[in-house]
């Protein structure tokens, strides 16, 4: 009686938080390994590149010299300083790295971070649909109310800009973005952020942009949302090592934002994990810095911009009516658009999974607006994303 008593009075928020469909796809991927069957992962968005050897060396000297302990929470002043120069170089925006950079757990950790630090419980949080699930589940936790802003296909899975006008309520305090985007690989043009800045100044509203994606593009370089003229002073940034220098593992990312902003995140970090390990920020700190590692960066980039291109040469060969294939703009995934199969994104992948061998994750798991699609990585072999693609319209042909 008493344990039933206890279960009913656990945090309801999570309730209506569902598990990671990309994990929960991989553990599934991982039992069908076990038992033998063949298949194709494109459901990761992990780089299918090693971490370059020279971070390796530097952590590995870190740790021997001793850096095995506590770290200062807000992170080693060179990290600090690497990631403001990295802003500084990549965006043309400057940062204080003593008052305005904050070291944190990776990218997750840091958008976590950044909306602990503004979030009050019942805040208005708008987000594009389709986005990571992450982004809403994470305000979610933190007691916040998500309002879903449609990103449809037909308008390049960026929100009509009146979406954002008629979303808004007396207790909007937040939009968060994520471009180059995941699921999606788009991201809008530096008007129509100067026109996203200009209302979000208007009403008073914070931008928590999360930006991992950013070094990864193939056309025209994508703006920051802090690169418009007078948005820093209300705007995020949330990065990481993880995507530009194939540091996922590493669990390594930066947090920039106001100086109020910063010393609420450094108390909510201290209070969360302490600190980063010290011998991975000093790697963090080479990486950030070291001009070799960044033209490591550059070939990953045009890795994944050949395998872009290798599908979009092979839809064009297959002429497909049943897989519509849209062009994504950077990050590294296929948003393939199945609608004309009029199934669920989940049932599909679950079949293509199943009979065709192919590992991807729902489109739904991103957004109402992500239905009917499915996400496809090109973080994987030249050999795999041709294969898995190929098998994809091949089974998507036969329904």
């Amino acid at each position: 009686m008493i344990e039933e008593q206890l279960m009913q009075s656990i945090n309801s928020q999570f309730d209506l938080i569902r598990q990671s469909a990309t994990i929960e796809m991989a553990d599934r991927i991982l039992a069908l390994k076990a038992s033998g069957k063949n298949i194709i992962g494109l459901q990761v968005g992990d780089p299918d590149f090693a971490t370059p050897p020279a971070v390796l060396d530097v952590a590995f000297k870190a740790m021997r010299s001793g850096l095995t302990h506590y770290g200062p929470s807000r992170g080693y002043a060179d990290l600090r300083t690497a990631a403001a120069s990295k802003l500084t170089r990549a965006e043309g925006i400057p940062y204080d790295p003593a008052s305005e950079i904050l070291i944190t757990h990776g990218g997750i950790h840091a958008y976590y971070l950044a909306m602990q630090s503004i979030l009050n419980p019942g805040d208005d949080v708008l987000i594009p649909d389709p986005s990571w699930s992450t982004h809403s589940n994470m305000a979610i936790m933190l007691r916040g109310n998500v309002i879903r802003i449609p990103a449809p296909a037909e308008n390049g899975f960026i929100p009509f800009f009146d979406s954002w006008e008629k979303a808004l309520t007396p207790k909007t305090r937040v939009i968060v973005l994520n471009y180059p985007s995941n699921p999606t690989g788009a991201y809008p043009t530096r008007e129509y952020l100067q026109k996203l800045q200009a209302f979000a100044a208007k009403h008073n509203l914070w931008v928590v942009s999360d930006e991992v994606y950013g070094s990864l593009y193939y056309e025209e370089k994508p703006t920051s949302a802090a690169g418009i003229a007078g948005a820093k002073e209300r705007t995020l940034l949330v990065n990481s090592l993880s995507k530009s220098y194939a540091m996922t593992g590493w669990r390594v990312g930066y947090l920039a934002a106001p100086p109020r902003v910063i010393e609420n995140a450094l108390k909510a970090g201290q209070n969360s994990i302490t600190c980063v390990a010290p011998f991975i920020q000093k790697a963090a700190a080479f990486a950030l810095t070291d001009p070799a590692i960044q033209q490591v960066t550059e070939n990953m980039r045009a890795a994944y911009a050949r395998r872009r291109e290798l599908v979009l040469q092979i839809s064009h060969e297959l002429e497909s009516e049943k897989v519509k294939v849209i062009p994504p703009q950077g990050a590294f995934y296929f948003f393939l658009d199945l609608r004309a199969l009029k199934t669920s994104s989940i049932e599909i992948c679950e079949r293509i999974l199943d009979e065709a061998g192919v590992g991807l994750v729902p489109g739904s798991a991103f957004g109402e607006q992500g239905e009917g699609f499915i996400r496809m990585t090109i973080a994987a072999s030249d050999q795999d994303v041709e294969a898995g693609f190929r098998k994809i319209v091949e089974w998507a042909e036969k329904k």
